[in-house]
Order: structure tokens, then sequence, then C-alpha cells
């Protein structure tokens, strides 16, 4: 496997990005899918870097994207909330370019998937139609009160959800619903002993803070997620080929 901190243009700026490329040790050429993967409110952190080499090491190529192109996360949470809520902005603009790049590696199979976690979340749902992906994978993200015109044309999800989040459980219930009526292959599912940020671990402080509002890293339940993430990217992306 082969990592690289990068950038990318997009438009007029220049944007930051962690790049995680498959192992080829026998060194034939391949044809990996791809995946981008979109950060939670903390930005593009060491956890998140981590989950694009759980990608890399499942055979996808995965690029997380910093949309706060390199700024401290508190002055630009609500900015991306805003892009978020608004559908629109420079957040999209750079997923879409993620996107346009690995699309244009020769070594990637031109199938890509998109990924997003609570803030990411959102944005990952909010691009499953429109954006030129092949799937999505949603973690505790919101879920837009029409669900069913924002969702019109998208791509099949698969979403995961604690049930002890502090959002409810009405998001998921809303997306089960959506998709259902859109007839989009989809496995939405709610964890009933989890809270928000349940597939992310945290030390120290951020321990303690997790534990007080309910967003503790939960093992076996972030592991069956993965699971049902993993399945559903390989039956919708595929996987590596010559």
């Amino acid at each position: 496997m082969s990592v690289t901190d990068m950038s990318f243009a997009v438009r007029d700026r220049s944007v930051p990005g962690y790049l995680a490329v498959p192992p080829a040790d026998d060194g034939r050429t391949r044809s990996w899918p791809g995946v981008v993967v979109i950060h939670e409110i903390f930005g593009l952190s060491d956890d998140i870097k981590g989950k694009a080499r759980e990608f890399a090491a499942s055979g996808y190529l995965a690029l997380a994207p910093d949309l706060y192109e390199g700024k401290s996360w508190p002055g630009c949470v609500w900015s991306a909330f805003r892009q978020l809520r608004a559908g629109a902005g420079q957040a999209f603009d750079i997923i879409d370019g993620a996107r346009e790049l690995l699309a244009e590696r020769a070594d990637c199979s031109g199938k890509i998937g998109v990924i997003g976690f609570c803030l990411g979340g959102g944005f990952a749902l909010l691009c499953a139609p429109g954006h030129g992906f092949d799937a999505a994978a949603v973690n505790y993200g919101q879920v837009p009160a029409d669900a069913e015109n924002a969702l019109a044309g998208t791509c099949p999800v698969v979403a995961s959800f604690g049930g002890r989040d502090q959002m409810g459980t009405k998001p998921p219930e809303r997306l089960q619903r959506a998709l259902a009526v859109l007839e989009v292959r989809h496995d939405v599912n709610v964890y009933p002993n989890s809270g928000h940020r349940f597939m992310s671990q945290a030390n120290g402080a951020g321990a303690v803070f997790a534990k007080m509002t309910r967003m503790s890293y939960n093992e076996q339940d972030a592991a069956d997620a993965w699971r049902r993430i993993f399945a559903f990217f390989a039956e919708t992306l595929g996987t590596a080929g010559e």
C-alpha cells in the first residue's frame, strides 16, 4: 500500500487530501474501484486517514479530501453545515473534484463510491444523486426532511445509525422510507446500543467527552457496520481486476 498527503485542483484552488492506493505486490497493472472518504466535523484527522487506509487494504483507491482546505475545523464547521443545508457550495465542488481525480487515474476501474461520517455522512447522502457516484455509505449523517425529492435518482445506499444518537431514529426511518419508495437498492440499519460517532475511536479527554455525550466507539457495532459496507461496495462497485 502507498499513502500520500497530496493536493488537487478544484476550480481556482488547491485542496489538500490524503490518497491511499492498494498494494500490487505481484507487479501487475490493476484496476481498482475508487472511494471518496468524507470526514466528520473534526476535519481530515488521523482517524479518517486510517479509514482511507482500510479501504486501500481492501482493494480500493481511497481519496479523503479536506473540505476545510487546511483551515482549523472550529472556524469551518458552520460554513460546512450551511452548505449542507443549501445542497451547494465549495464542499460539493471538492467532493466532485475528488471523484474526478480518481476517475481519471489509469488504475481506476471507473466505479466510484462515496462514504461519509457525521457531517460527511450528510454530504455523502446528498452526493448520492447527480454526482456520478455508483454507491454511497452514510454513517450517522443528516437526512433531508424532503428525502424522497432530495434523493430522486440516487445510487444504491448503505447506511448505519445509532439508536442512542441524540438526533433520534427519525432520520434513518425517513431514509429507509424514501429509498423504498424510490425503489433504490439499500441497506439501512440502526444499532440500538450505539450513539453518534460509534465507528470512531477517541483517546484521553476525547474519550471522556465521547462517553459523556453518548458518542463512544462501539467495537462490535462498528465491525458489523464495516462488514455491511464492504459487502455492499463489493457487490455494487466490484473488486480489483487486471
